[in-house]
């Protein structure tokens, strides 16, 4: 795998040669085969691994040497089906990121050119032999074979009769055949608009097989109660079956709907929802693919006809008189042909229903309702793609989603269906259609659900039983904005509701409360600050006066959430006198809290000792940093009023942690006491940060807040010992610099000379000591290259050294952050240099570092631990050949020699040096290139370092073929993959924001909904 192209030929040879030797020799009867398999498939993998690097250009005659070997033995033929596949697997399916892009290509144009001897090979063991293993060997290459073989080869041949015979009277074959069969049903063949001979054999394949399914699996079959009771080859079965449907309609259902007999349609889809019922969420997701692919397109059919057509063929249908004689072309729609189907199929949607990210009440592995903590990705995902089949199902018969749905809640209110599974359920299949009905219709329907839980509620006994209801209430009126900003009783209701629940007892109920309270805050705040028809005031004036008896019973973070709730609120006030009246009282329980510790600490500062305290202090500053994320640029009022006290604060605590260490030794940074001290200086830190991220008026910030701050904090980090310096005191200066640009460039150096060698000592000796330091010191480096560029020219000679050497050290780093941040400075670094300085200055840096970046660059990239930074160390590399010798043939950036008179002869160019070098470089770190390869390579640097897609491409290509990459290259695809992300989402996005109800209420901007 990595040193094969050291090897001298003879010894390839000899290798090669034994390798297929002992293959032979291990698979030459029934008892080796039996007695090596565990050996024997090691070796077809090395064998396989040789191929890579020998076939076809050194081993021409590969596939002519295993198709006779076949006719030696069948146990030989077995194994060589087993290559065969092994071989098909790795050209065609795993190749991307383990072979060079020419070597895929060249393996691939060899595999097709050679594979008729191959597939007549299949064709005479499927038809005569009659040893099973030979043929499920045969039948699973086959299988591997049909995503990528010529059409011909299935379609003009005697294929699919054979496959289909195998299935019908070979139950032993009947999964692997039916395997092979989905892959060829999945195949693109005439299209929708023509039905050629492929079609014809397709069609005919289809409803054939479908017919004998119905032999094996009856139509009325409750698959729910037969299948855990199966064995795993019939369970394998209904997985092929659902499989087998889902291709096949998914590639050619008009080719079905267009057949006089109805039954292979509207059969097929009952097996389906047969399938989807049964209590097994992997096959259930098979199926949900093709139900959601199934009712985007008969949605998307509905939407293209003209609005006028619709409405006038909907009068038709409801008895409103005929309709146009011209529509009935289009008449009926797709949909209609389904319609039992689509009615089974909401039911089955609702009962499939997982939970939502929104809920936190869930019932146990033991049957118990407790607080739910850890997101399970899988059914968040799988959430919302049953969700986005129920928007569909709802928009192409709201009538039928909302009478199913109903007479569900009626059976939970008269206790025939009540469990908590099946109301959860429900209530979560209720919340997530929000938006996909009309505004009246979607009224009615929520009046009655509301109404029926809240009976729920009443009638229902036992603090579980109430607690699931509760939660159910909750979620979904936080899914349904829209109603309750039309509704304001109803929205003021349900939030006392929500009051109400925030004294419940019961484990997550008062987590559900505040968290879908913050949520109804955040989209409806204007209607809390507006005054509301028949109301005295706005009630945000109620929340406010009545906030100490709301709250008393959460916790201290229940308690922050809320106040973020109230400051979404208070920030939609536009009355500037009002809106800072509304800050004042809302923030007065923490002030007044404040103000007492404040005098106390004035008298006795001992009292900051005191255990209980720090916790008092320390939860009021969270207090203010939530509301302060909320309430953003308008909360300037509030901390203006802390912020003298809040520094001293800072000084005091900083104090007091000193004196503990200095008393205890460094270990007493890690006892309580001190913690909750250090935690007082972190929220003040976060606030501050908050604040300055939202502010507008950046010039009173740097003037009003930034001196004290700074006098403050980086004194007191420096004299620190490192145990007790706060990572969040570089994260702070980070969010200033980035948020204040110029502004803060004259305060850069005193920033420098308290946090940077002092962080630096504590963060070279290792790579795992202080981690947080280490990613924060490298942003803090970052912000201050990217927005105070100036600044960091006039630091002096040994501190700028110390920058770079400090970012190249990064680069070099295991943490990824870490990494990230060096490269990407040294990136942004060395283009401020080449475009924002006089020639001089950076001559004169490149003469200085221009060689140890080049060689950091190259050492990281032929690093397999540094896969990871491929995007930005590429990005790099391709700009210091840029500025050395465009190829583009304007200017270079770099005048002066980036070598030493020690490195070359005076009068050399960069060009030349700089591809010396790297010749090298490379010669001597891989013996196994050759001199014409290097230099091959090194000239597509040169003539490349403008187009970065096909520099990162060659880069790529030349560190696959060294072998020091064999294994998983994903990150080297890291740029394609993330473009691919970015265009597919931006894509997503754009579809799901055209169909009312697919973009959840939470994703819309408040004036969207």
């Amino acid at each position: 795998m990595t040193r094969w192209k050291v090897l001298p030929r003879e010894q390839c040879q000899g290798i090669r040669n034994f390798v297929v030797q002992y293959i032979l020799q291990c698979s030459n009867s029934e008892e080796a085969l039996k007695t090596h398999r565990t050996l024997l498939n090691k070796l077809n993998l090395v064998l396989i691994s040789v191929l890579k690097q020998e076939w076809p250009h050194n081993w021409p005659t590969f596939i002519n040497e295993i198709i006779s070997a076949c006719h030696s033995s069948l146990t030989i033929c077995e194994n060589n089906m087993i290559i065969l596949r092994l071989l098909s697997e790795e050209v065609f399916d795993y190749s991307a990121e383990q072979m060079t892009s020419t070597k895929t290509r060249s393996l691939k144009t060899t595999m097709c050119a050679e594979f008729a001897q191959i597939f007549k090979l299949c064709q005479e063991i499927l038809n005569s032999a009659t040893q099973p293993t030979l043929i499920k060997a045969t039948l699973e290459t086959l299988l591997r074979f049909c995503n990528w073989i010529p059409l011909g080869y299935i379609f003009e041949t005697s294929l699919i009769e054979t496959l289909r015979t195998r299935f019908l009277e070979a139950p032993e074959f009947r999964n692997i055949t039916l395997q092979c069969l989905t892959e060829i049903g999945g195949l693109q063949t005439g299209g929708p608009d023509r039905l050629n001979t492929y079609d014809e054999q397709l069609v005919k394949m289809f409803t054939e097989v479908l017919t004998s399914i119905s032999n094996i699996i009856p139509l009325d079959m409750d698959l729910r109660t037969t299948y855990p009771q199966s064995n795993s080859r019939d369970q394998e079965f209904i997985q092929n079956l659902a499989l087998f449907l889902c291709n096949f309609y998914g590639m050619h259902l008009p080719l079905i709907e267009n057949l006089p007999n109805r039954d292979f349609l509207t059969h097929g889809h009952f097996y389906l929802i047969r399938i989807s019922q049964i209590d097994d969420r992997e096959i259930f997701k098979i199926t949900l693919d093709y139900w959601l692919k199934l009712v985007q397109e008969l949605y998307e059919e509905m939407q293209s006809l003209p609005i006028s057509d619709m409405s006038t063929m909907s009068l038709g249908l409801m008895g409103g008189g005929a309709p146009n004689p011209a529509l009935l072309t289009n008449f009926p729609l797709r949909k209609h042909k389904y319609n039992e189907v689509l009615s089974n199929l909401r039911i089955v949607m609702i009962e499939k229903m997982v939970r939502p990210e929104e809920v936190l009440v869930v019932e146990n592995d033991e049957g118990e309702i407790v607080r739910e903590f850890v997101k399970e990705t899988d059914t968040v995902q799988l959430y919302k793609t049953i969700r986005e089949c129920l928007v569909y199902l709802t928009h192409l018969d709201v009538v039928d989603t909302e009478q199913i749905m109903t007479e569900k809640l009626a059976r939970q209110v008269d206790g025939s269906e009540w469990s908590w599974h099946n109301c959860n359920v429900l209530c979560w299949a209720i919340g997530s259609i929000s938006l996909a009905m009309n505004e009246e219709t979607e009224k009615r329907f929520l009046v009655t659900v509301i109404k029926d839980l809240l009976g729920l509620t009443e009638m229902k006994r036992g603090k579980d039983n109430k607690a699931v209801v509760a939660s159910n209430i909750m979620y979904i009126v936080g899914q349904y904005p829209r109603f309750l900003k039309a509704h304001w009783k109803f929205l003021k209701t349900v939030v006392n509701k929500l009051f109400e629940f925030m004294h419940e007892s019961h484990e997550g109920v008062q987590d559900m409360a505040c968290d879908t309270f913050i949520k109804i805050a955040k989209q409806c705040r204007r209607h809390f600050v507006a005054l509301q028809p028949s109301e005295s005031e706005p009630f945000i004036e109620e929340i406010i006066r009545n906030l100490g008896k709301i709250t008393c019973d959460l916790t201290p973070q229940q308690v922050h959430t809320f106040y973020e709730a109230c400051g979404y609120m208070v920030a939609a006030q536009g009355n500037r006198n009002q809106q800072e009246r509304l800050l004042s009282e809302l923030m007065a329980i923490p002030n007044a809290a404040w103000d007492e510790i404040i005098k106390q600490a004035t008298v006795n500062p001992g009292i900051l000792q005191d255990a209980d305290t720090i916790k008092i202090i320390g939860n009021i500053m969270k207090t203010n940093v939530s509301a302060c994320s909320s309430i953003g640029p308008y909360f300037f009022p509030q901390i203006g009023r802390l912020y003298n006290d809040m520094l001293q604060m800072y000084a005091a605590t900083s104090q007091l942690i000193s004196e503990a260490v200095a008393r205890e030794g460094e270990i007493a940074t890690k006892m309580p006491r001190v913690r909750g001290l250090r935690t007082i200086k972190k929220e003040i830190l976060k606030l501050v940060e908050t604040f300055v991220d939202k502010a507008e008026d950046l010039q009173a910030v740097r003037t009003q807040m930034v001196p004290q701050l700074l006098d403050s904090v980086l004194v007191d980090y420096n004299r620190n010992v490192p145990g007790a310096r706060d990572a969040e005191v570089l994260k702070t200066m980070s969010a200033m610099i980035s948020k204040l640009g110029g502004l803060m460039e004259d305060q850069v150096p005193v920033i420098m000379e308290n946090v940077f060698e002092c962080t630096l000592d504590m963060i070279n000796k290792d790579f795992s000591e202080f981690p947080e330091h280490r990613v924060e010191f490298f942003n803090l480096l970052r912000a201050i290259n990217l927005h105070c560029f100036p600044a960091l020219l006039k630091l002096d000679n040994r501190q700028f050294k110390f920058v770079i050497d400090s970012c190249l050290w990064a680069s070099k780093h295991d943490n990824r952050d870490v990494e990230t941040a060096g490269l990407n400075m040294c990136l942004e670094l060395i283009t401020n240099i080449a475009e924002k300085t006089d020639v001089q200055t950076s001559n004169a840096f490149f003469n200085q570092f221009f060689i140890t970046i080049l060689q950091d660059v190259f050492f990281v990239l032929a690093d397999q631990d540094h896969k990871a930074g491929f995007k930005t160390q590429s990005q790099l590399l391709m700009r210091l050949f840029n500025f050395v010798h465009p190829s583009d043939g304007t200017q270079p950036k770099i005048q002066g020699p980036i070598y030493q008179p020690d490195q070359a002869q005076p009068g050399t160019s960069n060009r030349e040096f700089l591809g010396n070098f790297v010749s090298t470089l490379l010669q001597n770190a891989f013996g196994n290139l050759t001199p014409v390869q290097i230099t091959a390579f090194v000239e597509a640097l040169f003539a490349l370092n403008n187009q970065y897609d096909k520099f990162r491409l060659t880069l790529r290509d030349f560190l696959i073929s060294l072998r020091e990459f064999a294994g998983d290259n994903a990150e080297l695809y890291l740029v394609e993959k993330e473009e691919r992300e970015r265009d597919a989402k931006a894509a997503e996005h754009e579809r799901r924001s055209k169909v009312g109800g697919l973009l959840k209420p939470s994703e819309l901007e408040e004036e969207e909904l």
